[in-house]
Order: C-alpha cells, then structure tokens, then sequence
C-alpha cells in the first residue's frame, strides 16, 4: 500500500490542491463581499434572487474550504469585509451598476468557477478534493443556467455573431 491508497482524509495534500482551495477561498471571500455590492445595486428582483444563491453557494464553499486549510495547518488568506445593505436609491445614477452589467459579471464569474473547479478535479489526487470541486462545478452549473435563463428572458444577452446564413452548395 503506497502513501496515496488508504483514507483520503488521511492523505496530505498536494501542492496544487492546497493551491486550488486557498486561491478559491481567497476568491469566494472577495465573490461574497462583491456581489453584497452588486446586490445593493441590483434593481431586478429575479436578479437580487440569483446574487443572494450565489452568495449562499459562496458561503457553503467557505465552510468546507476553510476546514481543509485549517485541518492541514495552512493559513487562511485575509477575508473581506461584509458589506451593509444599501439602497438602490441611495446610489448616484452615475456610480451605480446596472442590471446588465451585473449579470454579464456574474456570468462571466461563473463560467471562470467551472475552469477552476475543473482544473481543480483534474489535477486533485486525494478523491475528497475532487469530488468536492465536482460538487462546486455542479452547483456553478445549476445557477449558470438559471442566469443565462434570466438574461434571455430579460433581454440581457449579448451573442456573438450568429450564423444563420448558409452559403449555396
């Protein structure tokens, strides 16, 4: 039996791993603080509705991150502050993001967060840190839909060029 063929838990960590989980720790702090900004911006209700679930999945990725780093005695990177609930109204009409603004950055966010959390499972040796990253990219996936739904729906989306003209054969 080799280093790597008992329990994961029990296993350490490689280099990458501890890599994948500080940085995307690291990143879910700043989502989390970001996006309370965005919520304060955030004038559509489906929208706020979609910034609160991803800020919840944020959270959830916290916890679980937060207890790999300390169980292997790796420093935590520095949180950012939670940021107080604002009025939209409140906002100077020059300073405020606007809702498609707001939903092209969460999309453009979460499809980084499925690269991430796929390099994360591919380059994982311990089967916990890659079966918690397939969890990570599912539930990305999840929300990504629903806000690719939204933009639709709300007229958001900006494709790119479409082909639909064939050329004669």
């Amino acid at each position: 039996m080799g280093i790597l063929s008992g329990n994961p838990k029990d296993e350490p960590l490689n280099y990458g791993e501890v890599f994948a989980v500080w940085t995307n720790l690291i990143t879910d702090y700043g989502i989390i603080s970001g996006y309370q900004t965005f919520y304060n911006h955030a004038g559509d209700e489906d929208l706020k509705k979609i910034i609160e679930d991803i800020i919840e999945l944020c959270r959830d990725e916290v916890k679980q991150l937060e207890k790999i780093l300390k169980t292997n005695g790796i420093a935590l990177p520095p949180a950012s502050p939670e940021r107080p609930v604002a009025r939209m109204e409140d906002i100077p009409a020059g300073a405020k993001f606007n809702d498609p603004e707001i939903s092209a950055a969460l999309s453009a966010d979460l499809a980084a967060g499925l690269v991430a959390c796929s390099q994360a499972m591919g380059t994982s040796t311990r089967e916990d840190i890659a079966l918690m990253y397939g969890q990570f990219h599912t539930a990305k996936a999840q929300i990504g839909a629903k806000l690719l739904r939204l933009n639709k729906n709300k007229g958001w989306l900006v494709p790119p060029p479409l082909h639909v003209d064939y050329p004669e054969k």
